[in-house]
């Protein structure tokens, strides 16, 4: 019964996260599933890992289209720039993931974190960007696309944690650069999930209740529970002033760069 417990308590957090901060929760749901997959004891060491991330991002599909829908109805997603940066994303995203063997991860993995760092920096500082400082045009923000979806494959982040402080940057109000994050990784969370469906697909190794790298026990238990919490989330994006919620996602970001040099380094 403790598995499920701590199933359902991991679904809450990482919707509410979702809701509230525009992230898919991956950050906190791969290491939190390898760990209860290990513990568990049905999952092979080569296994945990890949069936974490699958099932992370089958869980994502759910709980950023929960997160979108509450942010739409707040009027806070906008829909141009989701359908303008949303092809670039897919591309960068297939490019990242087709050139990451040819390319350094540590020393990316640096240069992101130290991005991340300043970023974070200015969030906490709530440092203002220039009034003149707007979105470039559509090839523009198409470009920036494939660039958050190249990075966000090679160094194995959720492009939320880059998208909100671009728009920020561009003087995009942060609730909008929320909602706006939040759809844009629903087609992101479509195509990780099938493609972790398809590669791991018939393998014998995995468990019963595997859909290819997704473990549907665990999905099932997780989903209901961070769709309920991620609106809830994006309530609070709403309630909460613009500089302390402007300082939680820096904090967040802060981690999610640490936890990544740790990862590469340890």
């Amino acid at each position: 019964m403790e598995w499920w417990l701590a199933y359902i308590g991991l679904g809450l957090f990482t919707g509410f996260a979702a809701g509230m901060l525009g992230i898919g929760g991956g950050v906190v749901m791969v290491p939190v599933l390898t760990m209860l997959f290990t513990a568990q004891g049905l999952f092979q060491a080569s296994e945990a890992l890949h069936s974490a991330l699958g099932t992370s991002m089958a869980i994502i599909l759910f709980t950023s289209l929960a997160s979108l829908r509450a942010h739409h109805r707040h009027g806070a997603v906008l829909w141009p720039v989701v359908f303008q940066i949303t092809p670039g994303i897919l591309l960068g995203t297939l490019l990242g993931a087709l050139i990451a063997s040819h390319i350094p991860t540590r020393p990316l993995a640096v240069f992101f974190a130290l991005f991340v760092c300043f970023t974070a920096t200015q969030m906490i500082l709530n440092l203002k960007p220039k009034a003149s400082r707007e979105l470039p045009g559509r090839l523009g923000v198409i470009c920036v696309g494939i660039g958050i979806g190249a990075l966000s494959a090679l160094v194995a982040i959720g492009g939320g944690a880059m998208t909100v402080p671009y728009l920020t940057w561009c003087n995009v109000k942060v609730q909008n650069a929320i909602g706006t994050s939040s759809a844009v990784g629903f087609p992101i969370a479509v195509g990780g999930a099938l493609g972790y469906i398809y590669n791991g697909w018939g393998h014998a190794a995995l468990p019963d209740g595997s859909l290819g790298y997704v473990f549907l026990p665990a999905w099932l238990w997780v989903v209901p529970f961070s769709m309920l919490a991620a609106p809830l989330g994006a309530k609070m994006t709403h309630r909460l002033p613009v500089i302390t919620l402007k300082r939680i996602f820096a904090c967040l970001l802060i981690i999610l760069a640490a936890r990544m040099l740790w990862k590469l380094f340890a």
